[in-house]
């Protein structure tokens, strides 16, 4: 007869007890819970630090857009101010990749990316970004927060003397960027979950596991939701109870999810090919190729103003403060205004996607938001349920980041409440997406 195995003892069979005893080496190590203390100490200096880049480039970017028209007697900027801000951008973003290091950053073109710069190439980034993103790129800051939080903490491992082992390298840079990221998104959730898709954790067999579980936990919530409401009986659930009005998902709203995600993840697939495409053209002439695509951009951003009488800075910038203006008053925007800012601010992302320095998330989420408010209109639809399904299928699909979507939406909509059709419409755009033909490989920069 065979004693009881003790409950502290690993199970016999299987592979735990290897990946165990592993974990459990590895947290005992000196080097590694060295480098964990060192993460937690960087993320105060990478989070001041990226702070004020962000203050920075919000007060540059109110300073030219709003005090400087007002300044000379205009409301708001007139159709051509888009020109010389972007002509400064892609002269000075051009010069950067020329003569400084690093080529001022990561190439929003191929994706975001987790790798820390040297110290010699930060202040190419900070000058690309500040050149640009303020100035009018279809951009948003977090490609530069990313870096520089990987770069700082590369650099501050340098003056500490810290070995740089290959370990150490991808915790710092990890530790770095994410700390920078939460400031942008005001949530180190999202930075976590973002950084842990980007750096491709797992591989194909993350995704191949996630989906399905995403999907089925969306599904899910529907039925909960719908058998509660159905039958006025409660199971429990981990809810506060907030007092403040929560929209209830209808059938209709959850079918016109579905379709808007299959719709976005048609007509946006070719965006990324586009905008690599735009990369191999600035490859060749980076000064004078990255001034016309900023050119180009102003031209989009000018012809806007001119067809609607609205400000050129809703097709200009990321899109963040627009977002903002947009879900507050949705019906402001005419169908004219919602198609013309889909199409020439969807222009402009990729012209500035291939030639400037920047983020690819809040232009996306813009074109998803603004696409939800244009189809809100549908019978049964909401406009609440349109913008979120539109904003997680256009995140998804330009991203190729479906968790990251999900986690992001639901944050920015402050609620809970439409969790399921954001699941639903970001696995559902991210399979299409992947199941149509692929683009051209990235571009060498």
């Amino acid at each position: 007869m065979t004693e009881p195995r003790a409950r502290s003892d690993p199970p016999v069979s299987g592979t735990q007890p290897q990946e165990a005893d592993v974990l459990r080496h590895m947290l005992r190590s000196p080097g590694y819970l060295k480098a964990l203390a060192f993460c937690a100490l960087i993320g105060i200096p990478v989070s001041l630090a990226a702070f004020w880049l962000l203050v920075l480039l919000h007060e540059l970017e109110h300073a030219l857009w709003a005090d400087l028209p007002h300044a000379v007697g205009l409301d708001v900027p007139p159709w051509w101010w888009p020109f010389p801000l972007l002509l400064f951008a892609g002269i000075v973003v051009g010069l950067v990749v020329i003569h400084l290091p690093g080529g001022g950053g990561h190439l929003a073109a191929s994706g975001l990316d987790t790798a820390g710069p040297s110290s010699a190439a930060l202040p190419g980034v900070l000058i690309a970004a500040l050149a640009g993103l303020p100035f009018g790129a279809v951009l948003g800051p977090e490609a530069p927060l990313i870096a520089l939080g990987g770069g700082l903490a590369l650099l501050f491992r340098d003056l500490a003397q810290v070995p740089a082992t290959p370990q150490s390298v991808a915790l710092l840079g990890a530790a770095g960027s994410a700390a920078a990221i939460s400031a942008i998104f005001g949530n180190p959730l999202v930075a976590a979950v973002l950084l842990i898709e980007v750096a491709g954790v797992g591989g194909p067999q993350l995704f191949a596991v996630m989906l399905p579980a995403l999907l089925s936990s969306g599904v899910g919530a529907l039925v909960f939701t719908g058998l509660g409401r159905w039958t006025g009986l409660a199971t429990g659930d981990l809810s506060l109870g907030l007092s403040a009005p929560v929209p209830h998902l209808d059938v209709p709203d959850v079918l016109w999810a579905l379709a808007i995600a299959v719709a976005l993840a048609v007509v946006l697939h070719p965006l990324p090919a586009v905008a690599r495409r735009v990369a191999a053209y600035v490859a060749a002439r980076p000064l004078v190729r990255t001034v016309v695509c900023a050119l180009g951009a102003a031209a989009c951003a000018a012809l806007y103003a001119l067809i609607t009488g609205r400000s050129p800075a809703e097709v200009a910038s990321s899109g963040q403060a627009t977002l903002a203006e947009l879900a507050a008053d949705p019906r402001a925007w005419g169908v004219g205004a919602l198609l013309a800012v889909l199409l020439l601010k969807g222009a402009a992302y990729a012209l500035c996607l291939g030639s400037l320095r920047g983020g690819p998330v809040f232009p996306a989420l813009f074109l998803g938001a603004a696409a939800g408010v244009l189809l809100s209109p549908l019978p049964g639809l909401g406009v609440v349920p349109a913008m979120a399904a539109g904003m997680a299928a256009a995140s998804a699909t330009a991203l190729r980041l479906p968790v990251s979507s999900v986690v992001l939406v639901v944050l920015l909509l402050g609620s809970s409440a439409m969790m399921p059709i954001v699941i639903l419409a970001a696995v559902v755009a991210f399979v299409i997406t992947e199941l149509l033909p692929p683009g051209p490989a990235p571009a060498a920069h």
